[in-house]
């Protein structure tokens, strides 16, 4: 009988029954999971009820695993950005930047898509309780208040910053109006993360915040291991020391109000004084990337500890006031309207003199004081001077100054290799750019057209970061300044260092990648931002880092414009021709050399840290700058004035 019962219920290897109304093709066996209809094999009942309990009782919160609802009209990806593009493959709505990093590559790259309504998606209904009318049809969406700064929708900044049209935008943020035309929302948009310039009596006290953090052993007594007192006590005994120095020294300089401050001696009473000098430190330090220099870390070090709620409540007074812009300034009087003035266009503009007569240069030069008397005498109202209305425009000016400064230097790179090397084929094998691991201590291998493209992609994304640098260092403060996201101390390799996460620099950097894969076409290379690791510690050093970019590129720019002028001199002419030919051939053998080596991934101290990541290109650059003295060309780097990447020129 058992005999009998075993020939008519087939068993498997590990003694499970298959169901015997099972047909062939989809029992359990091992013939038919290595079959071609493995898909169709059912797996046996008693094992799906042990895997589903199993799941049951191990279940627990997950990002990846929990089942939440995506709220209707928002990126299926990151959930926090407006879905942009639908792609029909995947059945599912994506952001831009999101819908770039998942279809990049591989079979995804030909998945069909259709573009979706731009608008701004209303809140979950939870959210929606109490929101006004404004809030609602797309105004303000974003809640996210915890460091006090001036600041609108992310997500409608960011679709700006994406070149897409919002309702009243007429320009992208990316596309400076010219004199005679419609300037739209571009100077409301970008005047948010323009610090207002000093005034006169705020220099004087910045002058003082600089003596005091120069003689302060800040960092050096707290981000250390082994000292006496706990961490917190030692951080509050610091400021207050600091807040001291910092009082002594008004009470030299301004009696009146230096005795004031000394009365009874209470921190928490002068707390209105303590944060207006430490807010034009840091409002300065952000126009003036080349200023405090080595007081800077010390100050937003000190404000980044005095954040955390135990040292809040042992000092009983915050440190830390919102940057004061110029978009603040104006719209807390209500004369926002300057903004949108078509003439302020011609009151902020850069006047050049090159290649331009001495009266085309007065011209303009009468046309924007004209422009800025107008204006002042237009916008003036209670609490709003004249006086604070040119310090608004003059602040806007000092920001196209920063630009030309900084931005345009790579603008001018990126037109020499326009210029002298084709895209696709070099001209001779002197001046190609194909680079070798192993040779001229290069870590990548590219041939002539790969390093062609990665240069020119390198150069748009520099570019693009120095274009949106005053927001990029205000995300990075509100990060630095977080009360909710910590550091650890932790030694990196270069000393101990902040550790700390940075998600809304890195968010706002990944919008930037976006634009610049964009704007090039293709990406060669890896597209991995560091952030919040051993190379990029945290915000500080990240800000920092990409701060220097002109440092490199202006002495180059420089040099480059001035060999036709030294060659005029028969005596250096005659040097250039026996060198290198003729000032083209000079030229160009500096533009090769550094368009070969300065984007060859060197410049680590090991191969995980070198190569083609997006910080990897700047520490290649830096390296290849400091072994300059040992190139041939040297010699008319000095002709030109050169003294240096980290000096004046």
């Amino acid at each position: 009988m058992a005999e009998s019962t075993s020939s008519k219920t087939p068993q498997i290897e590990n003694g499970t029954q298959e169901p015997p109304e099972a047909p062939e093709d989809t029992k359990f066996s091992l013939e038919n999971i290595l079959g071609d209809n493995h898909d169709a094999v059912e797996r046996p009942e008693s094992k799906r009820q042990e895997l589903d309990a199993s799941s049951t009782a191990a279940e627990g919160w997950d990002e990846e695993t929990v089942d939440r609802p995506t709220t209707e009209g928002y990126c299926v990806e990151c959930e926090d950005q407006p879905a942009q593009i639908r792609c029909d493959d995947c059945q599912d709505d994506y952001c831009e930047v999101c819908f770039a990093a998942q279809h990049r590559k591989g079979t995804r790259r030909k998945h069909i898509t259709k573009p979706l309504a731009v608008h701004l998606p209303r809140k979950p209904p939870s959210e929606q309780n109490g929101d006004s009318t404004e809030a609602r049809d797309g105004e303000k969406t974003d809640e996210d208040d915890d460091v006090d700064m001036a600041d609108e929708s992310d997500i409608e900044l960011e679709r700006i910053d994406t070149g897409l049209q919002t309702s009243r935008a007429k320009n992208a943020l990316g596309t400076q109006p010219v004199v005679g035309s419609k300037v739209g929302e571009w100077f409301v948009e970008r005047s948010k993360y323009i610090p207002l310039r000093l005034s006169l009596g705020e220099r004087k006290y910045l002058r003082l915040l600089d003596a005091a953090l120069q003689v302060s052993e800040y960092t050096d007594k707290i981000d250390t291991i082994g000292f006496g007192l706990s961490k917190t006590k030692r951080i509050v005994l610091q400021i207050r020391e600091l807040c001291a120095i910092l009082s002594g020294l008004v009470l030299s300089a301004d009696y009146k109000l230096g005795q004031s401050l000394f009365t009874d001696r209470d921190f928490q009473r002068n707390e209105q004084f303590y944060q207006d000098i430490f807010e034009l430190g840091r409002r300065h330090k952000i126009m003036n990337p080349d200023k405090m220099r080595t007081t800077y870390g010390k100050l937003i070090y000190l404000l980044q500890d005095s954040q955390s709620p135990e040292v809040k409540d042992m000092l009983n007074f915050t440190c830390v006031k919102p940057i004061k812009t110029v978009y603040s300034v104006l719209e807390e009087r209500g004369a926002t309207g300057l903004l949108r003035d078509d003439l302020i266009t011609l009151a902020t503009m850069e006047i050049y003199s090159d290649g331009r007569t001495r009266r085309e240069v007065q011209k303009d030069i009468k046309a924007k004081e004209r422009a800025i008397e107008v204006l002042s005498a237009r916008y003036q109202c209670d609490g709003l001077s004249q006086e604070k209305v040119r310090q608004c425009i003059y602040s806007i000016g000092d920001n196209h100054a920063f630009l030309r400064t900084n931005r345009d230097p790579c603008d001018r790179m990126i037109a020499y290799l326009k210029q002298y090397f084709h895209p696709t084929q070099a001209k001779n094998t002197k001046h190609s750019l194909a680079i070798r691991s192993g040779k001229g201590g290069a870590r990548l291998s590219h041939d002539h057209a790969k390093q062609y493209a990665y240069v020119l992609q390198s150069l748009t994304l520099w570019r693009e970061i120095l274009h949106d640098m005053f927001r990029l260092w205000s995300l990075t403060e509100q990060d630095l300044l977080s009360e909710t996201v910590s550091y650890r101390l932790r030694d990196t390799g270069q000393g101990l260092n902040r550790v700390q996460a940075a998600p809304k620099t890195l968010r706002m950097m990944h919008t930037i990648l976006h634009r610049a894969q964009q704007s090039v076409g293709s990406w060669v290379g890896s597209s991995a931002i560091h952030m919040g690791d051993h190379n990029v510690p945290n915000a500080l050093m990240f800000i920092d880092k990409y701060s220097q970019i002109y440092r490199i590129l202006l002495p180059i720019c420089n040099t480059l414009r001035h060999i036709p002028i030294i060659a005029e001199k028969p005596a250096l002419r005659s040097y250039i021709d026996d060198e290198f030919g003729s000032e083209e051939g000079c030229i160009l053998e500096i533009l090769t050399d550094f368009f070969r080596h300065g984007f060859d991934g060197s410049g680590a101290d090991n191969f995980f840290d070198a190569g083609s990541c997006i910080d990897g290109r700047l520490t290649s650059a830096w390296n290849w700058c400091a072994q300059l003295e040992k190139k041939r060309y040297f010699p008319v780097f000095l002709l030109t004035g050169f003294v240096g990447f980290d000096g004046e020129w």
